[in-house]
């Protein structure tokens, strides 16, 4: 029994078989530094995990509606006014198994068969694999170093066709670490309302940002851009919450009806008690948010000043999320060759850039210790001497 075609069309991940390598190697006892994660490596905050844990002693294991509990699609909706300037009612808030499942869902309640949905390059490794699984037409745009990685309006001009549905904007951007600016997603916007383009804005990273530089909801400019926007958000980043699987979309309300439809006959719903945490993360205290931002800004700040003593390495700034690309077409090898050959001769494992649409790169997550990072910066240093 052969499973299906679309199944089959998927490009495997490069950063689960790379992870998986390096984590095999630990196990054999290999001193392995790990540059792969896209997790952060803090806990979960102590207010968070005791909601959960409280929702769990009260016997809060029941399902709830698909869309989420009413008291937390009020919070988010609060938050989104608060924080981004958007006014949703909590009706069209939907949340989900996470982000991922978000994007998806989005993806899935909008895109019909042969849809075209345009992904700026360096991407996140999942966009390109989730439209094609729903039929879709993924249109990938390479982007320049010289424009910090972002789109800019004529290259997203260009790139349009009669069957273009949708455009994925991801700000502060996995791999790349780019924030767009208002004036960059308000010229974006002009181009899509022009064409009566949708926008889904994914947003997961946008707590985390760096030099004072604020984050911009593409979804706050109009209201005609509100109404062709799908604004993805959730709290595994910002709160170390990846394995919570708690993401959520907000949307106008006859696409949020429909991703409640869709969900409902999919997961029934988010877990219960992981959603009273979700809760807690948004009604308790922002300093466990801050504190981790300053870590991640040191870890950054020490990881570019050891990148810029290397040889042959260059990398545009990462202005926010917790990754630093870094291009390494000056060694003539392409980014799995360079990851293969690191982690085997330096034992250092990145994730290589083919994976994220550009074969000259490999990204570098600093959500490790800056012990991690001295010392795989060194293995790196030494393992570059050979170009």
């Amino acid at each position: 029994m052969e499973p299906s075609t679309r199944v089959q069309e998927l490009t495997p991940s490069l950063t689960l078989a790379i992870d998986s390598r390096a984590k095999a190697m630990k196990a054999e006892g290999q001193d392995v530094v790990g540059f792969g994660a896209g997790e952060p490596d803090f806990d979960t905050p102590e207010h968070i995990k005791a909601a959960a844990m409280g929702a769990l002693d009260a016997g809060f294991t029941k399902y709830t509606p698909s869309s989420g509990i009413p008291e937390l699609r009020a919070a988010i909706s609060e938050k989104l006014k608060r924080d981004n300037k958007l006014d949703y009612k909590p009706s069209q808030i939907i949340v989900n198994c996470g982000a991922k499942h978000s994007c998806y869902n989005a993806l899935l309640a909008v895109i019909e068969p042969g849809d075209e949905v345009i992904i700026p390059a360096p991407y996140w490794l999942s966009y390109p694999e989730m439209v094609k699984l729903i039929g879709g037409v993924p249109i990938v745009v390479q982007t320049k170093a010289e424009n910090g990685y972002k789109i800019t309006p004529e290259e997203f001009q260009d790139a349009m066709t009669p069957k273009t549905r949708l455009i994925i904007i991801n700000s502060p951007g996995n791999p790349t670490g780019s924030v767009y600016s208002e004036a960059e997603l308000t010229a974006l916007a002009e181009v899509a309302l022009d064409e009566e383009i949708l926008i889904l804005s994914d947003e997961i990273y946008e707590k985390l940002i760096y030099d004072g530089q604020p984050h911009f909801s593409i979804a706050s400019i109009s209201k005609e851009i509100y109404d062709l926007t799908i604004t993805v958000n959730g709290f595994s980043k910002p709160y170390a919450m990846t394995g919570w699987r708690l993401g959520y979309i907000a949307a106008p309300e006859k696409i949020a009806r429909a991703i409640d439809s869709l969900q409902s006959h999919t997961t029934s719903n988010p877990t219960s008690f992981a959603q009273k945490g979700a809760l807690a993360a948004y009604k308790g205290p922002q300093d466990c948010v801050s504190e981790m931002l300053a870590e991640y800004d040191n870890r950054r700040k020490r990881i570019m000043a050891l990148l810029d003593a290397i040889p042959k390495l260059t990398y545009v700034p990462p202005q926010g999320a917790f990754y630093v690309l870094v291009n390494i077409s000056q060694t003539g090898l392409d980014s799995t060759a360079f990851a293969e050959k690191l982690l085997e001769d330096q034992k250092v494992a990145v994730v290589p850039g083919k994976a994220f649409g550009d074969d000259q790169t490999v990204r570098i997550s600093y959500a490790t210790s800056l012990a991690n990072i001295e010392k795989g910066l060194a293995r790196i240093a030494e393992f570059m001497k050979r170009f």
